[in-house]
């Protein structure tokens, strides 16, 4: 079904390792120390698969990157590389360079991770590739744009170059004009670019996992579990719901996987997820957010390239439903770096 046979191989395991110059809140599972220990132990699993693993960290100057990847020359580059910066889009600059170097990189190539960092321009790709979106999408760089359209609220407004649920809270949902105004002064002054806006849809959440190259294969479906949350707090992914281990929101929000789905919206659903990912251009492993509309049609929310390798968390843990263990996942993984994208020649 997959391939994963590669042989030896002599893998670069990139990451970024730039401090934001924040410290890491208590509890928070997106800092610093939390991508560490991941990267430690992927880097553990690759070796213990007969690999030769060089972590490769990524701090402030490409050019020094550059040196050392070239003396390092691996068969694949595996590509952890995020950013920590509100607002940055270097994932598309890094993949792009390594790329360029010549180098067979994990995961999606540089102008997905590009396009999907953007929202707006996401959503608007797959509006034109006939994929479903929520309504009322619409982009927002100042707060007195929100009075020239006719909405049809309830509205969620997010930051539109954040992922990781970075700019999402319990405010995030807006049922007036004047409400938001003030959520979108909000993230332009705070995050230093436009509030993206779309109905809020409120039906299931679901969250897609997609494997592999010229065959994309879709992985147990998971469903997000809204149903513990307390009054007040909305059932959205949140950044709380998302990493912070002390709040509500992450205590009471969990995932069904595999989710309980009538045959026919499995259908539907996992046909948008592949839509989507295949008009970004994705390759290697990837997850899609589907929430479904009033109609119970399911919307495209988001588009995920490279997501979160942590495991038995998120797309490895849909993968573990599905009979693929940790390391068998990173060996596939692998494998499928070593063909080569269509739209990515060498």
């Amino acid at each position: 079904m997959f391939p994963s046979h590669t042989g030896r191989l002599r893998i670069a395991v990139v990451y970024n390792n730039c401090d934001s110059g924040t410290r890491d809140a208590p509890g928070d599972r997106a800092g610093m120390a939390d991508l560490r220990k991941m990267i430690r132990h992927t880097v553990r699993v690759l070796r213990e698969l007969g690999h030769a693993a060089t972590v490769l960290p990524l701090q402030r100057s490409l050019l020094s990157f550059q040196r050392r990847l070239l003396r390092l020359r691996p068969d694949v580059v595996f590509n952890q590389y995020d950013d920590v910066v509100p607002g940055a889009v270097h994932e598309m600059d890094v993949a792009a360079l390594i790329r360029l170097l010549g180098f067979p990189m994990t995961g999606c190539p540089p102008l997905a991770l590009g396009l999907c960092r953007d929202k707006y321009a996401t959503a608007q790709l797959l509006r034109g590739a006939g994929v479903r979106i929520p309504a009322d999408t619409c982009l927002l760089a100042r707060a007195s744009d929100a009075g020239q359209h006719a909405w049809q609220f309830p509205l969620i407004v997010q930051p539109n170059q954040e992922h990781g649920g970075a700019g999402l809270d319990r405010a995030s949902i807006v049922t007036s004009v004047r409400a938001l105004q003030a959520r979108t002064a909000r993230i332009v002054r705070m995050y230093r670019q436009p509030a993206l806006v779309r109905r809020y849809l409120p039906g299931r959440e679901f969250s897609v996992g997609i494997l592999g190259g010229q065959r994309l294969h879709v992985l147990p479906l998971a469903e997000v579990d809204y149903a513990a949350l307390p009054r007040g707090i909305p059932p959205i992914m949140s950044y709380a719901a998302k990493w912070l281990e002390n709040s509500a929101d992450y205590r009471k929000t969990s995932d069904v996987c595999p989710a309980q789905v009538a045959p026919s919206l499995a259908d539907e659903i996992r046909d948008a997820a592949l839509r989507a990912f295949r008009a970004l251009g994705g390759w290697g492993y990837g997850r899609v957010d589907i929430r479904l509309e009033e109609s119970g049609r399911p919307a495209v929310l988001d588009v995920n390239c490279n997501p979160c390798l942590e495991e038995g968390v998120g797309l490895a843990r849909n993968a573990q439903r599905a009979g693929i263990a940790f390391p068998r996942l990173l060996q596939i993984i692998l494998a499928v770096a070593l063909e080569e994208p269509p739209s990515d020649p060498s």
